[in-house]
């Protein structure tokens, strides 16, 4: 198998990948009969809703194709005639005008620029209206449920989510790939579970263990480590924009981190997801509330944060209400919700009313529009405050490295509540008619089930089992995560112009399990990773590329390039350079100079940046220092979120800077030094230390050919360096980790140096898969 530089294939990976994403969502009904959820609404949201939908302000001719009673009412613009005629689409005005090829009479409208409707959307709205035009209720907003396991053939499955996907497989006529070799399965489970690559000891205890139990003894294994809340935590912030900085223009420091460290520490304790939700809500308002509940509620203030003057704070203290419900929305519930910030929303049932009673649960907060001028605090009102007596008897998993109290931003409630209004046109203070806090109704009614009516009523509705979003939408992120694309691909958006789940059946049983069994996060992750569908080959074949190339229906495992702070993780890990310890301040690594300098006010703790020194520099990617004018240079080129909002999934781009970052970042550069340093010292034989560097980061054993290549390179840099012994000495200059003392040349290093380096450079170092 000859080495993929991945230089040598972000081009090919470039060409397809436009065409990847353009895939259209896939019908769920294959049969004749034509399901309104699955094959009518996506037409009627795509190029009828704009003009006939939920947003009374944009309707035209008063019709509402979202509601069946008005959809198939009297028109109120042409005499005598209905949109829809059940049974009758010869005589349905709506299957008239989209048949029709007069610009004056066809719909849409040439106008309106949403296109003409395909041969393919006509017919099968004709054939719903024959079949009588049954509406349904929007599958997202239906209450999961288990349906009974399909039927299938004995001897693939090995649980529950093995039925649903072997079953869509039939129906495609589609066959399972075969099982992932126990090296390709340990390195996509460790990563999947911890974050990093497995060590080699790891890797020898797995391999030799043949019992029936090993590939659940390493689950369990991995599922116990430190380092899986570590990895869970990753998505969390991203999704809770957690970041060191404040944004806007001096964008100065502030001290969310223990917030940080307590999601690291719900993740490892294994803190039921309802109970995880209402803390981070609501902890300041549960009975008996005490100071880690009350840490929790950072979640809601992790936005950014003006310190500018000549700001007008009412204006800024409804922004950071508004990022409070698009951060709510997006993140737990998957509703694009912040369209209805200025008008109702013109595909889903959220009304602008609606918006602002949501927002009016957050809108009791102390927190102040501005607070004061850069430099006023690393926290704003109101405040939490860690003593170190808090840290060793309350909150021992906090790790609070310096003296004194620690600042966080937290939730608290004004002593008399503010009236919220709806605000025309979302403008701060443009007052329309005053509205109480509720939830959305056309999720699940909230007035009628007794829930108070503040955030800890938000709560208890958001996590009710009546709620049909929030346990399928952490079951889908969960999902993204691991298979590298939700079950519902707009993982962003269960609404109207999202996209329809791929396995509906699969979706809700997980859901209704994870609720079943008191929201076990980690059993969850459990039950996902034993089943047969995520042991498979990633191999692909020609029919499997042809037949599903988005791998839609989990005929095989998926490739998927490894996140931003992995990538630094798996170097760092591999070399033996990695700092484990868990928590604390984030840490400012190697980093381009002058970068902060150049966006900056001038003003504030971040003006400059200083480079951490020690071992702090070798710490985990998810503890790197994140200022929002400025994030990670490196991490951004690998996609990393840059947190300035809520962010449930990440792009994956491929371009030529990543291959460039892995053949010249300093920390990259500097894991193969010290990585080729400690082989050398300790192995001695160049070709051994070959051997060892590759099934470290890549995590099999070379094959020959591979070893050839490698041991060729080795000796060609040998003879280069041993010629010009500068060029050796200034190769091995890099990074600030101290030189090993051995009995190795410095040609010798150099030269085991750049192959490492090389074995770095290949595609599968950074891919699980």
């Amino acid at each position: 198998m000859k080495l993929k530089i991945i230089a040598c294939v972000v081009i090919g990976i470039a060409v397809i990948i436009a065409w990847l994403t353009g895939t259209n969502q896939l019908s769920a009904s294959k049969s004749n009969e034509i399901s309104y959820n699955y094959d009518v609404r996506p037409i009627l949201s795509d190029k009828c809703f704009a003009c006939h939908g939920p947003d009374k302000n944009k309707q035209e001719a008063g019709l509402r194709l979202d509601i069946e009673a008005n959809a198939k009412a009297l028109l109120r613009e042409t005499k005598g005639a209905y949109a829809i005629v059940a049974g009758k689409p010869e005589k349905s005005e709506m299957i008239k005008r989209i048949t029709s090829t007069d610009p004056s009479y066809q719909m849409p409208t040439p106008a309106s620029h949403l296109g003409i409707l395909n041969k393919d959307e006509i017919e099968i709205l004709t054939k719903w209206v024959k079949q009588g035009a049954k509406y349904e209720k929007h599958w997202a907003f239906v209450t999961p449920k288990k349906v009974a396991l399909p039927e299938i053939k004995e001897g693939w499955a090995k649980n529950e989510i093995d039925y649903f996907v072997a079953a869509k497989l039939k129906q495609h006529q589609l066959k399972a790939s075969e099982e992932a070799s126990k090296e390709q399965l340990l390195k996509r489970l460790s990563l999947d579970l911890t974050g990093l690559p497995p060590s080699l000891a790891l890797q020898k205890t797995f391999s030799a263990d043949n019992s029936n139990q090993a590939y659940e003894k390493v689950v369990d294994q991995l599922l116990a480590m430190p380092q899986f809340g570590e990895k869970m935590a990753l998505h969390w912030l991203d999704v809770s924009r957690y970041a060191d900085s404040y944004g806007y223009q001096d964008d100065d420091y502030r001290s969310q981190w223990p917030y940080r460290d307590w999601v690291i520490h719900a993740f490892n304790s294994n803190i039921p997801y309802d109970r995880f939700i209402t803390w981070q809500l609501a902890g300041d308002l549960l009975p008996n509330s005490g100071k880690e509940q009350l840490l929790a509620t950072a979640f809601l203030r992790n936005h950014k944060i003006t310190e500018e003057g000549g700001v007008i704070p009412e204006e800024y203290r409804v922004e950071y209400g508004i990022d409070k419900v698009k951060t709510y929305t997006r993140g737990l519930l998957a509703l694009t919700v912040e369209c209805a910030q200025c008008h109702d929303h013109k595909y889903d049932p959220i009304a602008q009313k609606d918006y602002y009673q949501l927002f009016a649960f957050f809108n009791t907060s102390k927190e102040k529009g501005l607070e004061g001028l850069v430099g006023s605090g690393p926290a704003k009102t109101p405040i939490l405050a860690l003593s170190d007596n808090d840290v060793k008897k309350i909150l021992r998993f906090v790790n609070k490295k310096d003296t004194g109290a620690v600042k966080v931003s937290v939730m608290g409630e004004v002593d008399t509540p503010r009236t919220t209004y709806l605000l025309k046109r979302g403008v701060y203070d443009q007052y329309g008619e005053a509205v109480s806090a509720s939830a959305l109704p056309a999720v699940l009614n909230f007035d009628n089930k007794n829930f108070p009516k503040n955030r800890l009523g938000l709560a208890q509705w958001t996590v009710s089992k009546q709620n049909p979003l929030t346990a399928r939408v952490f079951v889908n992120q969960l999902w993204e995560q691991i298979f590298g694309k939700g079950i519902v691909k707009s993982v962003g958006d269960f609404g109207m112009q999202g996209n329809l789940p791929s396995h509906p059946e699969l979706l809700d049983w997980l859901a209704a399990d994870f609720m079943e069994h008191g929201w076990n996060i980690k059993l969850l992750v459990k039950k996902i990773v034993m089943s047969a569908t995520y042991r498979q080959s990633s191999k692909i074949t020609k029919e499997l590329l042809e037949k599903d190339p988005e791998n839609l229906y989990y005929a095989r495992a998926s490739r998927m390039r490894l996140p931003a702070e992995a990538i630094r993780d798996m170097l760092l890990s591999s070399s033996g350079l990695l700092n484990k310890e868990i928590g604390g301040p984030s840490v400012k690594p190697y980093q381009p100079k002058g970068l902060w300098e150049m966006a900056t006010s001038g003003r504030g703790q971040l003006a400059v940046y200083r480079q951490d020194k020690g071992k702090d520099i070798y710490r985990r990617g998810l503890y790197t220092f994140i200022k929002l004018t400025v994030p990670p240079p490196s991490m951004m080129i690998f996609d990393a979120s840059n947190r300035d909002q809520c962010q449930v999934n990440r792009l994956k781009t491929n371009t030529p800077l990543q291959a460039l970052v892995m053949m010249n970042d300093p920390t990259a550069l500097e894991a193969s030094r010290v990585f080729a340093e400690t082989l050398l010292t300790n192995k001695g034989n160049p070709e051994q230390a070959i051997r060892t560097a590759f099934e470290s980061i890549i995590c099999r054993k070379p094959f020959e050919k591979e070893m050839g290549v490698l041991n060729a390179y080795y000796k060609d840099q040998l003879a280069m360096f041993r010629q010009k012994k500068n060029v050796a000495e200034k190769t091995l200059n890099i990074g600030e980790y101290p030189h090993q003392k051995n009995t190795a040349s410095i040609s010798e290093v150099a030269a085991l140096m750049r192959a490492i380096n090389i074995i770095y450079n290949m595609e599968e170092a950074i891919v699980k898969g």
